[in-house]
């Protein structure tokens, strides 16, 4: 199962922009055939979540992580029922940005309810969970935009040296104040929410780079990409026919109603490592992978988190080699390992690895697979 993030960014973009079976011609009027899909070893589950997003509606929105991961549970239950030729397979779950936070929510309810299931409810088969370029661990991961704007891997420097000393200055409040969320006084969430985007992320987005790839200039904001097509496509009374829409909803990439209510309600800068250690310990291989052009979710800090994780291998995990990881022969990155945890870095990507190295993500995703990575 794919689950795109934003929050309130349908998994759409994903299905046509990155690592779905089919992309979207630039009229919106057809399909062409993706050589990497995902699903040429996997059967691949693209949801819209939480309600408002995409094609996804209902009553209320979830805006924080135990209602969508507790919304989501119901939805897998549900599915598995209604499609039990898929209930024994393997499950895997992968998303992307603020997946981050879904993922490792959503894995530990499974993990959770595997443990002593309801009368009645399917024991979910899971052996994998994965976040790319992900906000897993904000009170880390904030502490590295200075360092991310100011590095020159296979781009040019985003800042002056006198920015960067701003942002290295604000970086000390902006932490104090994710700490309190952390430990549940709810109007330092806001408050983090609010100061360490200002202080961290805005002097990157005044220069006009694009925060999800270093190297070229934002095009078309907020998102920098153009998913206009797939909005095109998504609006043919055919599609939606064949997709079961009622054609009173409309499709739009991201719901920023979506994002706003998660960022009041706090939840943007609650951690979610927290949910990994258990499912380590049942036997639930872990990936963590970052394209290392990204800002907004960058490798720098995603990897700085899954070195600071508390789990009972962590010695270990940071003990282990930094390895060259190659695809077909090539560089493509490079991968620590240990106790099926997992960090990769891959070159020269952005925030959608599958969009920008169709080929070495598809790569990366059967070795998973397979627990050869």
């Amino acid at each position: 199962m794919w689950m795109t993030g934003g929050p309130g960014c349908s998994s759409e973009v994903a299905l046509f922009g990155e690592n779905g079976p089919c992309s979207v011609n630039k009229h919106g009027d057809d399909t062409i055939s993706n050589p990497h899909s995902w699903n040429n070893q996997a059967s691949v589950l693209y949801i819209d979540q939480p309600a408002g997003t995409g094609f996804s509606w209902g009553r209320g929105m979830d805006h924080e992580e135990e209602a969508v991961s507790r919304d989501m549970y119901d939805f897998l239950q549900q599915f598995f029922r209604n499609h039990p030729q898929y209930a024994q397979l393997d499950f895997f779950v992968v998303g992307e940005s603020y997946a981050g936070h879904y993922v490792p929510a959503v894995t530990h309810k499974v993990w959770e309810m595997n443990q002593n299931l309801p009368t009645g409810a399917l024991h979910i088969n899971l052996k994998g969970t994965s976040v790319g370029n992900g906000l897993t661990n904000p009170e880390i991961q904030y502490a590295y935009y200075p360092e991310m704007a100011r590095s020159t891997n296979g781009h040019p420097a985003a800042v002056s040296n006198a920015t960067y000393a701003i942002m290295k200055a604000a970086v000390p409040p902006c932490i104090e104040a994710i700490k309190g969320c952390d430990r549940g006084i709810p109007e330092t969430c806001v408050l983090a929410t609010d100061i360490c985007n200002l202080a961290l992320i805005e002097p990157y987005s005044l220069t006009g780079l694009n925060p999800y790839d270093m190297r070229e200039k934002c095009k078309v904001p907020p998102l920098c990409y153009d998913f206009s097509n797939v909005g095109v496509y998504l609006a043919r009374p055919e599609v939606q026919a064949a997709l079961g829409v009622d054609g009173k909803h409309k499709w739009k990439d991201c719901n920023h109603a979506v994002a706003l209510e998660f960022e009041l309600a706090g939840d943007w800068m609650h951690s979610f490592q927290t949910k990994l250690p258990e499912q380590l310990a049942g036997g639930i291989r872990v990936l963590i992978y970052a394209g290392d052009q990204d800002y907004i979710c960058n490798w720098l800090g995603n990897q700085a988190w899954t070195r600071a994780m508390e789990w009972p291998h962590k010695s270990e995990f940071n003990a282990a080699p930094v390895a060259d990881w190659t695809v077909d022969g090539a560089p493509a990155g490079t991968v620590q390992t240990s106790n099926n945890f997992t960090f990769l870095r891959v070159y020269d990507a952005g925030h959608m690895v599958p969009r920008d190295q169709p080929e070495v993500a598809v790569a990366m995703l059967n070795q998973f697979l397979e627990g050869k990575l």
